[in-house]
């Protein structure tokens, strides 16, 4: 209909700038009053490409629509997605079998490269990516794995943490608890080590939780228990932070007054929380644009070696310390 060779139709369909711009045009004519669509299938077996990336959270869906993190990282990896041409599978891996079903799936060519997030130490997923040559980027440094083996996009979790100590250290309070987040994550280990460096000679007061808002609650009233006259607390996310909050108005605890609180993220929530929560900022939406341009780069072969990206915190000062 075009009037011209497949060659030419091919590269008209492909973007290729070698296509006359009359030929272009006819093309483009036939393709609209065909309404001819590309047969992603038939392409696939000639590329050996899917044009399709894999986003793989391993946590459940509770974890996934209570924290505004995942909704963020989310959004950035859309985005730079838009400018790839790729289309992006999301699903959710936390149980066994779930691990069992996306090894077979992820390995067998029907995706041309995978992004991890919120990776726990057992998760064998990076590795068993790695040893079939799938492309792999994780959010988050990894715990248990050879950092010279795998990709991976991180904030500043420990400068972070040691920015928001060293702010309620400088504001004179001597009693300062953490609520850390788990210890077979990188974000939590990496936010206590940082709450440690910071507070120097001063006592440490640790409490553990899983970055949910119910595990601050209880770990703050654990934290009240333990030690009545505690005058801060550092939260390792705003989520748990909220949840320290309320924890505290329940125990009469005014808040900056009795107990400074600082959380980390900087999420939405932390501007509506009462009083307005004082975090640490972490660019979430940059986290994930930089993890589909390292992506692509490895699936391009333009990123020999691993490599890990690490984006800049900093601390955002509001009512509640």
């Amino acid at each position: 209909m075009a009037g011209v060779g497949r060659g030419t139709v091919s590269r008209v369909i492909n973007g290729s700038p070698r296509v006359s711009a009359q030929a272009r045009a006819a093309v483009q004519a036939a393709i609209k009053e065909l309404g001819y669509v590309p047969n992603r299938a038939a392409r696939t077996l000639v590329t050996r490409r899917t044009d399709t990336v894999a986003l793989v959270l391993s946590e459940d869906e509770e974890r996934l629509f209570a924290e505004p993190y995942f909704a963020d990282i989310i959004r950035g990896i859309s985005s730079a997605l838009n400018d790839t041409g790729l289309q992006l599978m999301f699903t959710l891996a936390r149980s066994a079998r779930d691990h069992d079903r996306l090894k077979q799936y992820l390995t067998g060519h029907h995706v041309d490269g995978v992004m991890l997030i919120s990776l726990h130490e057992a998760d064998p997923l990076p590795a068993l990516l790695e040893r079939h040559g799938v492309p792999t980027v994780l959010g988050g440094r990894p715990v248990g794995q050879d950092l010279a083996e795998v990709s991976y996009v991180d904030a500043d979790n420990e400068g972070g943490a040691h920015q928001a100590v060293s702010h309620l250290v400088e504001r004179g309070r001597r009693r300062i608890a953490t609520i850390a987040g788990p210890q077979d994550m990188g974000v939590g280990i990496d936010r206590l080590a940082g709450y440690r460096r910071a507070l120097g000679d001063l006592p440490e007061l640790v409490s553990y939780a899983d970055f949910s808002e119910e595990g601050g609650h209880r770990a703050m009233q654990e934290l009240l228990e333990r030690d009545a006259e505690l005058d801060a607390v550092f939260v390792a996310s705003d989520n748990m932070a909220l949840g320290a909050l309320r924890a505290l108005r329940a125990a009469g605890r005014r808040v900056p007054d009795d107990v400074a609180v600082v959380g980390f993220e900087d999420s939405a929530a932390a501007r509506r929380a009462e009083p307005p929560l004082t975090t640490v900022h972490q660019p979430t939406e940059r986290m994930g644009r930089e993890m589909v341009q390292l992506l692509v780069a490895r699936m391009r072969g333009e990123q020999a070696e691993h490599t890990a990206v690490i984006v800049d915190t900093r601390l955002v000062v509001r009512e509640s310390s």
